[in-house]
């Protein structure tokens, strides 16, 4: 069967509703089509513990269109073929009457690498490989952290024009927009933990939570070598989110990492981004330049730069 490109974009949409909330697992959409290629299932794995796409879409195939017969399975990761939390997908697949099966990038965890095409072809259901890019960006994460036992590192700083990341009194809020924040706030939806520094949560006081849909499963990490934080802090105060310390960010990752946390976003400081650079854990790098120029100004009085008519740009540098 072949799959148009709105198909396949569709079944990353599916999967890319997981991000941020299943971890150890990576995220993973599934789409269920009949003969005639219609699309009769659709699913995503919501969390660790609860069905995984393939089920989902089984599942809604079953509510919606329980007289159509299931021909072709569409999923973003290769199917696993060994129970952990819940069963296996592949005797999901067998069990269903599904014929054949397209997975958009192979899994990277040793135990199911490439095993599923065995599995169902034991039972006479054939599969393939339909190599997919976004698919395979989407779990790099997961990827990483099963490879290396370290969580994908994104490293998310806002300069300005003269290469300020704050003002000389270390005063950095504001210095992006609120169009910028909110792309921010949307990538803290998708990770599983923000890790900054003891100074920012000292000068800015963040919450480090997302502006926009709330992430619940979202864990705030502060790293501090005297462990000396104000304990009005948001991130220790507001009763939302989990929010763990540790004295060093190498410890905090490898922590994390067997905790089975994917993807942490580092949103600062400068000086604790450099750590990560420096000992070598940063995957990719996020600059938001603004079109400002702060000098020996407080920020709040920095030049804009366009008469507030250019916007501020986006840097993404992958390793």
């Amino acid at each position: 069967m072949e799959f148009s490109t709105a198909t396949l974009n569709r079944a990353l949409e599916l999967a890319r509703r997981g991000e941020g909330h299943t971890r150890p697992n990576p995220p993973v959409g599934a789409m269920l089509f009949t003969a005639r290629g219609k699309c009769i299932g659709e699913g995503y794995h919501h969390r660790a513990g609860e069905n995984h796409a393939e089920v989902e879409a089984i599942a809604d195939r079953q509510r919606r269109f329980p007289k159509c017969r299931p021909d072709t399975l569409l999923v973003t990761l290769e199917p696993c073929s060994k129970p952990g939390r819940v069963g296996a997908c592949t005797d999901a697949i067998i069990r269903s009457g599904i014929k054949h099966v397209t997975y958009l990038c192979t899994d990277p965890n040793p135990k199911n690498r490439n095993r599923a095409r065995r599995v169902l072809a034991a039972c006479g259901i054939s599969c393939d490989h339909l190599p997919c890019i976004e698919a395979e960006e989407l779990i790099k994460p997961f990827a990483k952290r099963v490879k290396t036992g370290l969580p994908y590192v994104t490293v998310k700083l806002a300069m300005t024009l003269d290469g300020k990341f704050a003002d000389n009194w270390g005063d950095g809020k504001w210095i992006s927009s609120e169009e910028s924040r909110v792309v921010t706030g949307r990538l803290r939806e998708r990770v599983d933990a923000i890790m900054v520094g003891a100074e920012t949560v000292r000068k800015d006081d963040p919450s480090l939570l997302s502006h926009g849909k709330p992430n619940p499963d979202l864990v705030r990490v502060v790293v501090s070598r005297s462990g000396k934080l104000p304990k009005k802090a948001q991130v220790f105060a507001d009763g939302q989110n989990q929010t763990l310390v540790f004295d060093d960010p190498r410890v905090a990752l490898t922590e994390l990492g067997k905790a089975g946390f994917n993807h942490v976003l580092c949103e600062g400081g400068a000086g604790l981004a450099t750590s990560l650079v420096e000992q070598g854990l940063v995957d990719e790098w996020l600059t938001v330049l603004c079109p400002k120029v702060i000098g020996n100004r407080h920020i709040r009085d920095a030049a804009l730069l366009g008469a507030g008519k250019l916007k501020d740009l986006h840097i993404c540098l992958r390793a």
